[in-house]
C-alpha cells in the first residue's frame, strides 16, 4: 500500500497515484481496474480527458469499496464561472458514478478572464462546505497567479498539480506551494512529455545519470524518478496502459535514494517546460465542450 500525505485540511491523499491522461475511454476501464488490483488507491482524471466514465466503470469493476479509493478530477476552463463550475461538478460526479469527489481541481488558470477563475474556485469552496468534495485545489498555477487567487478567496488550495520531472523541476512553484502549505503534485512525473518531442536522446528515460542510479539500485529509470518525487515530499501520478509498467511504477517503496542521488537528479533541471505555458491557455485557443453526464 502506498504511503499517504496529509493535506492542509487533514485529509489523507495517497502519495502515488494513477493517471489516465490521453488514455482512450475503453482502455481507461481496464487500466484503472488493473491499477487498483496492483495496489494504487488514488486515481487522477479530468473533465477534458473525456474518460471520467471509464474511470468510474474501472472503479466499479475493481470490487473495492468506494471508501478505499481516492478520486480526483479537474474542471476545464470552458466550465469556469461560479454557476458553470457547480454544474461541472454534477457532470463529473455523474460520469464517475459517485456522490462525492475526494479532490477537485481547477485544471488551468484562465488568466485572461480571471474573474471566471475566481468564480470557479468559489464554487469549489461551496462544494467543499457542502461536503460534495473532500478537498479542493488547482493545477498549473504559477506563484503570481496563486497569489492573485489567494487574495480573492478564502480556502487555501490543498494541492497544486504541475509539470515536475527531472528535466523541469519548477523550484519557484514548489517553494511557493510549500510556503502556503500546498502539496505539489507532479504530472508527467517521469518526464514522459520529454519523449513526445521526437528526440529520444533528450528523454529522461535515456538520461545517463538516472540510468546509472537505476543500475546501482537494480531498478528502472522510471522507478528511480518516482522514488525521487516521493522522497522529496511530492505526490506523483504516473500513467500507463501496460500492465507490467503499471505494476513496476507502483513498486517503488522497497528502496531509498541517497541525498547525493537526489541532488544529482535535481541538477538535471533544464528549465524547459514541456506542456503549454499556463499564461497562454485561453478560451479562444483551448475551448472544449464538456458533455453532460
Amino acid at each position: 500500500m502506498s504511503t499517504n500525505i496529509m493535506l492542509n485540511n487533514d485529509i489523507e491523499l495517497p502519495a502515488l497515484g494513477f493517471g489516465v491522461f490521453q488514455t482512450p475511454p475503453e482502455e481507461t476501464v481496464t487500466s484503472v481496474t488493473e491499477a487498483l488490483r496492483v495496489g494504487y488507491r488514488l486515481i487522477d482524471t479530468a473533465a477534458s480527458y473525456f474518460n471520467e466514465r471509464g474511470v468510474g466503470e474501472g472503479i466499479r469493476r475493481s470490487g473495492l469499496d468506494r471508501s478505499e479509493i481516492f478520486i480526483q478530477t479537474k474542471l476545464w476552463i470552458s466550465d469556469f464561472g461560479y454557476d458553470e463550475a457547480l454544474h461541472s461538478f454534477d457532470k463529473s460526479a455523474g460520469k464517475l458514478g459517485v456522490e462525492q469527489i475526494d479532490l477537485l481541481l481547477l485544471h488551468q488558470p484562465l488568466t485572461t478572464a480571471f474573474d471566471r477563475t475566481i468564480g470557479a474556485y468559489k464554487a469549489l469552496e461551496k462544494l467543499l462546505a457542502d461536503g460534495k468534495v473532500r478537498a479542493i485545489g488547482v493545477s498549473n498555477f504559477m506563484p503570481d497567479v496563486l497569489d492573485r487567487l489567494l487574495a480573492e478567496t478564502g480556502v487555501v488550495p490543498a494541492v497544486n498539480q504541475v509539470e515536475v520531472h527531472p528535466y523541469f523541476c519548477q523550484p519557484d512553484v514548489q517553494q511557493a506551494d510549500k510556503e502556503h502549505g500546498i502539496l505539489t503534485q507532479a504530472w508527467s512525473p517521469m518526464g514522459g512529455i520529454t519523449s513526445y518531442r521526437g528526440d529520444a536522446s533528450r528523454s529522461t528515460f535515456n538520461d545517463p545519470v538516472i540510468g546509472e542510479i537505476a543500475q546501482t539500485h537494480g531498478r528502472t529509470p522510471a522507478q528511480v524518478m518516482l522514488r525521487w518525487h516521493l522522497q522529496e515530499g511530492r505526490s506523483a501520478i504516473p500513467k500507463s496502459v501496460n500492465p507490467e509498467r503499471i505494476a513496476a511504477n507502483f513498486d517503488v517503496f522497497g528502496f531509498e535514494l541517497t541525498a547525493d542521488e537526489l541532488a544529482r537528479i535535481d541538477a538535471l533541471d533544464t528549465g524547459v517546460r514541456g506542456g503549454p505555458e499556463p499564461a497562454e491557455v485561453t478560451l479562444e485557443a483551448f475551448h472544449r465542450d464538456i458533455p453532460e453526464a
